[in-house]
């Protein structure tokens, strides 16, 4: 193959077998009038500078900016992850005290760690007991756990999710990347989260499961979740966002509507001022 001749979309087709093309959103899907879901007010801690945003009810809201920026940190102070220095955050209007992941989860925020196979997966575990992770209290009676129940919802998400794993007795180690990213997910749909934070989604992930997870997040906003989603490749978020907010050394540097995004202008906002 030539590749100086060879379309991208074309070596993408041969490499995976199939067609994957996406093209980048010229215009947001959030519903008129559609209701703020999470609110986050002067954010502050060493790594996070003043930032403040909204999210609302079926939005995927990018977060932009170059290695260090502060886009992860945002995501783990909303999560209890890190512990902030200032701010308030509010959940569908009222103000919340997310001291820890536990606080996030229990109001339906679920964060997916950049380093899923570190922080999102338990890999000496199989894909049932990761997928039941968030969620044991409902599989256990006692001290004992209800393995069919367990293994039963297991088996759903799945098939829902379309997870290639030979069976849910499987150790999740042994999966590909994509896959144990559905696991992921899958973990905090068991668990009924409204707002997802995806930092880094799909890094280390081949193109044609890159693929997949677009589809999946698309068709999670059409269940009627909320998504953040943080990433380093800004062809990825102008295909996915309704809305970029875009940072640069812990601060809020602008806002973007996903039909006036490009990435010169995104770059523009990203880069340090001299």
């Amino acid at each position: 193959v030539d590749t100086a001749s060879t379309p991208i979309d074309e070596i993408i087709r041969m490499m995976v077998g199939r067609v994957i093309y996406e093209q980048p959103k010229t215009e947001s899907l959030v519903a008129p009038g559609a209701p703020v879901v999470l609110e986050v007010k002067d954010f502050r801690s060493r790594d996070v500078k003043g930032v403040s945003f909204q999210l609302k009810k079926g939005e995927i809201l990018g977060l932009a900016g170059l290695v260090g920026a502060g886009r992860t940190e945002v995501g783990r102070l909303i999560s209890g992850a890190d512990k902030r220095d200032g701010g308030e955050i509010y959940v569908n209007g009222q103000l919340a005290d997310i001291q820890s992941p536990c606080d996030a989860v229990e109001l339906g925020i679920g964060y997916l760690s950049e380093d899923r196979r570190r922080y999102g997966l338990c890999l000496g575990l199989s894909v049932a007991n990761n997928i039941a992770l968030t969620k044991l209290d409902i599989f256990t009676k006692g001290i004992a756990i209800n393995e069919r129940q367990m293994k039963s919802t297991a088996r759903d998400y799945r098939d829902k999710m379309d997870i290639r794993t030979p069976g849910v007795d499987t150790l999740v180690r042994s999966l590909s990347g994509g896959n144990q990213q559905k696991v992921v997910i899958s973990k905090w749909l068991v668990r009924n989260c409204d707002v997802l934070i995806f930092d880094e989604p799909t890094r280390g992930i081949d193109v044609g499961a890159k693929s997949e997870i677009y589809k999946l997040m698309r068709a999670l906003i059409d269940e009627g979740k909320s998504i953040i989603m943080i990433s380093s490749e800004m062809p990825e978020l102008l295909r996915m966002a309704d809305r970029i907010l875009v940072m640069c050394e812990g601060e809020k540097t602008g806002e973007l509507d996903i039909g006036e995004a490009t990435q010169e202008k995104i770059m523009a906002l990203a880069a340090p001022q001299v």
